[in-house]
Order: C-alpha cells, then structure tokens, then sequence
C-alpha cells in the first residue's frame, strides 16, 4: 500500500532528527521509502513561541496496516527522543501518517486522511512536490486546500535533497 508520512522537526539538529526518521522507516522491514520531499523551513503553528521547523513528506510502501504503521511512527518518534508534554510543543521529531492509500478512517487512535491535513501548508507544499495526483483520495480538495493556504503561512524551501546520498554526512 502507498501512504504519505508527514514529518517535521523544531529542537536540535532539525535536519539530522528528519534524517535519521526517514533511514528508521526506510530499515524496516515491511516498509520502503520511495519519495521524499525537499526541506522547508516553516513557522510553527498552535503554540508559536517556539523555533521554527524543518518539515518534509515522503511516500512509502508498506505491507503494515494502518495501526501498524501508526505504531511504528511512534516508535521512531520515541526512539528519536520526542517528547509529548505540550500540545504542538517543540519536538525532536513529529511523524503524522498523512495518507494511507484511498482509505478513510475514523477511530480513536487514528484519522485518515489527517484531519488537519488541508489546513497547513507545511504540510500540503511538500506533499504536492511529491504526490501523483492518483495516488491520493480526493487530490482536488487538497489542490484547492493548497491554493487557499498558499502565501498564508511562512514556509521556505530550505533545502532540495537526497536523504540517500546525504544522510552519511549527518548519521554515524
């Protein structure tokens, strides 16, 4: 299955948190990462005294289902350090399962598509860099989400990258 992840980071070295949770998914077994976005650089969002993020989408395959994968997300978040004690607080690293094929879920533990999705553009501009349209449900509400936040939050292209070739530089 094709699923979009969300990830973003605002405390230490933004860039290597973000690489070192994409090589976490990437190493599992049941998962590849196929596509990543370029890192922006964005205001934050709910709580905003706080640094700003580095945030990126990539899209995977994966065999995990839904929850599986939910879990798996808060492990690398755990195991990256992430702390949750303030809502939308600065974090290490924050993974969001974004999209996971066509489905829809609404369960205590899990939303899909994100609920909040087609509210941020730190979310939306990376993923329209790297989606094709039909891979994902309902692509024409997000182009519209997309242009209706377009220019209303602070978020610059930081850096187009190859987590790939540039990971080595960053993790031991």
């Amino acid at each position: 299955m094709i699923a979009y992840i969300g990830l973003g980071s605002n405390l230490g070295d933004r860039q290597l948190y973000i690489y070192r949770g994409v090589e976490s998914l990437h190493r599992h077994p049941l998962l590849t990462v196929e596509r990543c976005s370029s890192l922006y650089e964005t205001a934050p969002v709910g709580l905003t005294d706080q640094p700003y993020f580095l945030n990126m989408v990539v899209m995977v395959r994966t065999e995990l289902n839904p929850l599986e994968l939910l879990d798996l997300l808060l492990q690398v978040e755990q195991s990256l350090g992430r702390v949750r004690d303030i809502r939308w607080g600065p974090r290490t690293i924050d993974l969001d399962l974004l999209i996971y094929g066509n489905m829809s879920v609404q369960a205590d533990r899990l939303e899909l598509p994100h609920p909040r999705m087609r509210e941020r553009a730190f979310v939306l501009i990376p993923l329209i860099e790297i989606w094709e349209q039909d891979e994902v449900p309902d692509h024409s509400s997000i182009l519209q989400a997309y242009e209706y936040t377009d220019g209303k939050e602070d978020v610059h292209l930081w850096l187009k990258t190859n987590w790939r070739s540039e990971l080595g530089r960053f993790v031991n």
